[in-house]
């Protein structure tokens, strides 16, 4: 399946290969604390739960719409079953790219 990976580092989000597991967020991500929140159309944002604890100038920040500020990587991945199953995410690259603030 595939998910968004938002890098503030290169101010880019990409499409990427993702295998649904938890392992693979982990990798995508850079640390093995995850979190989420929910972006709307069953997609959510996956990122490291200690962000700001690990931020550095050189990680850079994001935004996506209106939730708090992430330091890091994170990923978009849509959730079906409550959020529970993970498939390929609702919203486009483009249309995501435009609700993607980088700090």
């Amino acid at each position: 399946m595939k998910a968004y990976l938002i890098d503030p580092a290169s101010k880019q989000v990409e499409a990427v290969d993702y295998d649904g597991s938890d392992a693979a967020l982990q990798r995508l991500i850079g640390f093995p604390t995850i979190d989420s929140d929910a972006i709307g159309g069953g997609d959510r944002l996956f990122f490291d739960e200690e962000c700001f604890l690990r931020a550095t100038p050189e990680t850079g920040r994001f935004q996506l719409d209106t939730l708090a500020p992430v330091a890091g990587r994170g990923v978009v991945v849509g959730t079906v079953a409550g959020g529970t199953d993970r498939v390929d995410p609702a919203v486009g690259p483009a249309a995501l790219a435009v609700r993607v603030k980088f700090a």
